[in-house]
C-alpha cells in the first residue's frame, strides 16, 4: 500500500503556499528542489502576488492559482504549505475547496486538527516531514 509521501511525491503539480523570493529561505530552497526534480512549482504568497518566484508567477490564493491552472487544463496536485503551524488551518481549508489531493507541512509545522480535517476530507496528509528529504530519501 502506498504511504501519503510516496502518493503525493507521484504528483507533479505542486502549489507553493508561503513560498519565498528569498533564495535563503527553506520553502524557496524546497521549491527549487522539486522544480529540478520535474515538478511543477505553483508559488502562492500574498505578498508577492504577481511577481515571478522560480521562473512562475505567484498568485494571492490558492483559489486564484487553481483558476489558473484550470483556464490550462490542469489542476493543483498537493499543497506544500510553509506556514506557521496556527495559520496552517486556513490553508488546508482552501486546499479541499480547490481539489488538491494532499497537503504537506514541512518539517517542524505540526497542526493536528488542520491534519486531521485534510484526511477527513479524504486528502493525502503530510505533517512535520521535507518534501526534499522524503525525495533524497526515495532515492537511496
Amino acid at each position: 500500500m502506498q504511504t501519503a509521501i510516496e502518493g503525493m511525491l507521484a504528483m507533479k503539480t505542486v502549489a507553493v503556499a508561503g513560498l519565498s523570493d528569498n533564495p535563503g529561505r527553506a520553502s524557496h530552497e524546497v521549491a527549487a528542489f522539486l522544480q529540478a526534480r520535474g515538478y511543477r512549482i505553483v508559488p502562492v504568497n500574498p505578498r508577492h502576488a504577481g511577481a515571478l518566484i522560480l521562473g512562475q508567477p505567484c498568485h494571492a490564493s490558492l483559489a486564484e492559482a487553481a483558476r489558473a491552472l484550470a483556464a490550462e487544463g490542469r489542476r493543483i496536485d498537493w499543497v506544500d504549505i510553509f506556514r506557521r503551524a496556527e495559520d496552517v488551518a486556513p490553508v488546508v481549508a482552501d486546499a479541499i475547496a480547490i481539489g488538491a489531493r494532499g497537503v504537506w507541512l514541512q518539517l517542524g509545522i505540526v497542526n493536528d486538527a488542520a491534519f486531521g480535517q485534510a484526511r477527513a476530507a479524504g486528502l493525502l496528509a503530510v505533517q512535520d516531514r521535507c518534501a526534499k528529504i522524503e525525495l533524497l530519501r526515495a532515492d537511496a
